[in-house]
């Protein structure tokens, strides 16, 4: 199971809903993301944020460096890139049934929050998971195997994509990209463009964000 850090609901006693983080290529669960779940606590006083670890050590690093990846981008091919995405999803998905488990939360009481490498494993994952989730947020990302997703869908969570436009990572474009397929395999898409932002979350991005779980969780309260 994947290590992982968690922030347990602000006004304690068991959580009535959960967000996952996964973060992005050589960070860690204890990293940025984490914080992100500090300052929507307040909102969300009633939710628990978890941030696991990615399963596999950064392989561009020096050993000790402690950063993580889903999966290698060191061969950044569109086949090695769905062999990766492939890779990792079964241990994400290990993981998402483990915190519903032992939080004894519904789908609909989970969302899934990714930044850049960690949008493509939320992408990959949730519409193809037997019961739908809350809700996608997906920061600076993009979408692995966009041709397979209507042919593979299972479920149809609703989306959110919030990306930079000078993102010098993952080039802005991939958000189009992705709205086009999601539209096309029926799933639920918004889509916000932060101008002149780069690979990172702004606070435009962090309000969406909040604003869209906020929404989501409403439409699925118990």
């Amino acid at each position: 199971m994947l290590r992982d850090f968690h922030l347990p609901p602000l006004k304690g006693g068991a959580p009535a809903c959960a967000v996952i983080f996964l973060h992005g290529l050589g960070d860690r669960g204890d990293g940025g993301l984490l914080s992100i779940g500090q300052m929507w606590q307040r909102a969300l006083p009633d939710c628990e944020f978890f941030c696991p670890d990615a399963p596999f050590p950064f392989d561009v690093a020096p050993p000790d460096f402690g950063g993580k990846q889903w999966f290698s981008l060191s061969d950044l091919s569109p086949a090695s890139t769905a062999e990766g995405v492939l890779t990792a999803a079964p241990i994400l998905n290990d993981y998402i049934d483990h915190i519903l488990a032992i939080r004894n939360l519904t789908a609909d009481r989970l969302a899934i929050v990714g930044f850049s490498q960690g949008t493509m494993m939320a992408l990959q994952v949730a519409p193809r998971r037997d019961q739908t989730v809350a809700c996608v947020i997906g920061y600076s990302g993009l979408l692995a195997m966009p041709e397979k997703l209507a042919v593979e869908k299972k479920s149809a969570p609703p989306v959110l994509l919030v990306h930079g436009t000078a993102d010098e990572v993952v080039p802005f474009t991939h958000m189009a990209e992705a709205e086009r397929y999601l539209k096309a395999a029926e799933i639920p898409i918004r889509t916000v463009a932060c101008p002149m932002v780069t690979h990172t979350i702004d606070e435009t991005g962090l309000r969406e964000g909040l604003a869209f779980l906020l929404e989501n969780f409403k439409n699925s309260t118990r």
